[in-house]
């Protein structure tokens, strides 16, 4: 009975339908019996309890995974491909890094330089951002910001108003932009236009709907070549799942 009750803890999460089943059968005072087994079996042994954790979060975890891979392929297009994104890095890399970033954002800070040095130390990056603007007004003047230089002067500018971005202490009003885009060699009447501008509006409405598809809900958040990466994640490790993603990619 003993063994047989370890088995049945460590399945439990999928052998349910079967016990109940097999419940149904017995008698109250069996059913009872089998209880009292069981409840003194897990009290006696509660690293059982952890082992089936475990497992179900194993579970879990690859059920998330095949679920993030179905969406990269289903939204490959929107992710990778949307001309109104910032390409940067390598444009014909073989591993595509795309990250959803609030320039408000502690961790998308953190990880600012580190991307950099990610992409720039590998050489075969192609490096997309998202503007994905979600911790309040700031955020969104930034974003808007961002992308009405890059439509307005290009790929250039837009790298170096992102890096200003990221690094800028004060907060993100529409005077601190105009500084910002006087530091930048920029006319800033013109931007301050722009950023209202319904083509900026459609960039960060797209990246919003395409982020609620992906399930996205926090920045950063990073898709590298076929695997979502929610979170910061420090340089070594990124470089790590970039060369994960090469070798499935050959594989």
């Amino acid at each position: 009975m003993r063994r047989l009750l370890a088995g049945t803890a460590l399945t439990l999460a999928t052998a349910l339908p079967v016990m109940a089943e097999g419940l149904t059968n017995m008698t109250d005072a069996e059913r009872e019996v089998f209880r009292a087994e069981v409840r003194a079996y897990l009290l006696d042994n509660p690293e059982v309890l952890i082992e089936v954790m475990n497992e179900l979060e194993l579970r879990d975890q690859a059920a998330a995974a095949e679920r993030d891979k179905q969406i990269l392929a289903e939204q490959s297009a929107a992710i990778f491909e949307d001309p109104a994104s910032w390409v940067g890095g390598n444009p014909e890399g073989d591993i595509t890094v795309v990250e959803f970033l609030d320039y408000r954002c502690g961790y998308c800070r953190k990880a600012w330089q580190e991307v950099d040095q990610l992409v720039e130390g590998d050489g075969n990056i192609r490096f997309v951002i998202k503007e994905f603007p979600i911790l309040g007004e700031q955020s969104v003047l930034s974003s808007r910001f961002a992308i009405a230089v890059l439509q307005l002067h290009g790929n250039a500018a837009y790298k170096q108003a992102h890096d200003a971005l990221l690094s800028l202490r004060a907060d993100a009003t529409p005077e601190a932009l105009e500084r910002v885009a006087a530091d930048l060699g920029l006319d800033a009447a013109p931007l301050m236009e722009r950023m209202n501008a319904p083509e900026v509006t459609k960039v960060i409405e797209d990246n919003h709907r395409l982020a609620q598809i992906m399930e996205v809900s926090g920045t950063p958040t990073f898709v590298v070549g076929g695997t979502m990466v929610r979170g910061y994640v420090p340089l070594e490790a990124m470089q790590q799942i970039v060369d994960e993603q090469r070798k499935a990619k050959e594989g």
